[in-house]
């Protein structure tokens, strides 16, 4: 591919790289591959109720579905954005695409739980491949004084992407099954992979270093076993084997990271740089930042179609307010860093999206969507606000030549918080409801009380075949959703209002910047 390299003014050995189409064009392919990723994570939250009725599947099930694709990109997308660096952005991504397009088309024809959740994390390795090319592209090509706007820009789509799935599987699921959306997502990632040939310039790192596998293995290992053990613990117990020898996986894998890490000549992710206060704290926020949003997400969009009985494509619509607040506010995130400072808007975010989730959880069966709307609104201005800033504080910590890195570290403190998030909602929403539902469970049959007991969609299934018998059940199911929903959002908003706080106390005033 034919590229245009400008000199920098200042810095005459240095080049800036764009695309056929400049720097538009590297934006729009970097955005389109970002959104095809983020959605994926998304869309099939929408499906859940589906799912739990056409392949049988439990709420742990539902869980490991949406986290097998959250765990492998988060496990993998670090070591694969160093070799990135090495081997050339544009050149994994593209490799990436194709991994994710054959791993969705053959997800679209799973018959059971377990395939279904191994296509999944397929299709999260092909993520991996993805996600740290599109922002180390955009900030390896963008010049010092425009990539401000470039990183708001793809952390914009980065949240809105979200959105921008649900709302394509929304209108999916009005005409065809879930399996349509795997079909989409292919055909999403061939566009992708054309995009990133054609416009995008295929930067890597001048000199790159030698791989660190040990810093790869740990990692990986570290945040695998994390999500495995909340997801095991709530469903087998918290005292199991398994479960207590996950966590300690956990801990043991993350020492052994720190300990290699400060003894390897090129980590693949310095230790020590959680050292330097911009990126400690941007770091934090945008980890708590998507825990929040892809937890909610999870159980949210649930409350929408089971309580409110929205359609799939209704649901979707009902959560665009969400991406309304949150593209305006993180363009404006920039200018306000500059007058206001990094520390009063990161902390003012986090506080935002805490307040929003909080007024969420207050909810209860008969309250409809306007309050809803309301906490929709704070969350998103909230999201905006620490999105952006989060992201700049990180990619502005590490040098042009790194920025691969920067940027799978932004990846991978994304999507460990959106896995973390789901697994930890999911967990905390599965147990607050199978202990709140009635009594009258037990007195039912026991194939109709063990549906009961692993969704509220079947739940409202069997409900609905015991006809007027079972209005008092379909109103149990639902009184315990909503109170495993609010348990799950109070336990997130204190951890967000945490890191509000710690942001506020300890991040610097002024933004990094790597030039």
């Amino acid at each position: 591919m034919t590229t245009t390299p400008h000199a920098e003014p200042g810095e005459g050995a240095e080049v800036v790289v764009t695309g056929r189409a400049g720097h538009r064009g590297v934006l729009f392919a970097m955005c389109l591959a970002l959104v095809l990723v983020v959605a994926s994570v998304s869309a099939l939250n929408l499906a859940l109720p589906d799912l739990a009725l056409d392949l049988s599947a439990s709420n742990s099930e539902l869980t490991w579905i949406a986290d097998a694709y959250t765990v492998t990109l988060a496990a993998l997308v670090l070591p694969l954005g160093a070799i990135g660096d090495r081997l050339g952005r544009r050149n994994v991504l593209v490799v990436g695409t194709l991994v994710f397009g054959g791993a969705s088309l053959a997800a679209s024809f799973a018959d059971s739980t377990t395939t279904l959740i191994a296509w999944r994390a397929v299709m999260g390795l092909g993520a991996a491949m993805i996600m740290p090319g599109t922002l180390s592209t955009i900030t390896a090509a963008f010049p010092p004084e425009q990539r401000a706007k470039g990183v708001a820009t793809w952390s914009g789509f980065a949240a809105a992407g979200a959105i921008i799935g649900m709302l394509a599987a929304g209108a999916l699921l009005e005409q065809f099954s879930w399996r349509s959306i795997f079909v989409t997502s292919a055909a999403t990632a061939l566009a992708a992979c054309l995009a990133a040939v054609v416009l995008a310039p295929n930067t890597k790192d001048a000199h790159p270093h030698r791989p660190d596998v040990a810093g790869a293995v740990t990692t990986a290992l570290a945040i695998g076993t994390l999500v495995y053990g909340i997801i095991e613990g709530n469903e087998k117990g918290w005292i199991e084997p398994e479960v207590i020898g996950a966590f300690a996986v956990t801990v043991v894998s993350f020492a052994a990271y720190a300990f290699l890490g400060m003894r390897t000549a090129h980590p693949l992710l310095d230790p020590a740089l959680f050292g330097i206060r911009g990126f400690r704290a941007g770091a934090i926020t945008v980890l708590v930042q998507f825990m929040a949003v892809f937890g909610f997400f999870f159980v949210g969009l649930q409350y929408l179609q089971l309580i409110l009985g929205y359609s799939p494509l209704k649901a979707a619509l009902a959560l665009v307010p969400v991406a309304l607040a949150v593209l305006p506010v993180s363009q404006l995130t920039p200018r306000l860093v500059r007058r206001l400072g990094m520390k009063a808007v990161m902390s003012t975010g986090l506080f935002l999206l805490a307040v929003g989730l909080f007024v969420i959880s207050r909810l209860d069966v008969d309250a409809g969507y306007l309050p809803f709307l309301g906490g929709l609104i704070l969350a998103g201005v909230g999201i905006g606000l620490s999105g952006a800033v989060g992201t700049s504080a990180i990619t502005g910590s590490l040098g042009r030549g790194q920025q691969g890195v920067a940027s799978a570290m932004n990846d991978t403190t994304r999507e460990v918080g959106s896995a973390v998030g789901i697994a930890l909602m999911g967990s905390i929403y599965g147990s607050h409801y199978r202990d709140s539902l009635p009594a009258s469970v037990d007195r039912l049959p026991a194939d109709a009380a063990e549906a009961v007991r692993h969704s509220a969609a079947a739940g409202l299934q069997v409900g609905d075949r015991l006809g007027a018998q079972g209005a008092a059940l379909t109103q149990g199911v639902r009184t315990a959703f909503m109170d495993g929903l609010s348990a799950s959002l109070v336990a997130v908003c204190v951890i967000v209002l945490a890191a509000a706080v710690g942001a506020l106390l300890r991040a610097p005033k002024n933004p990094p910047t790597p030039d």
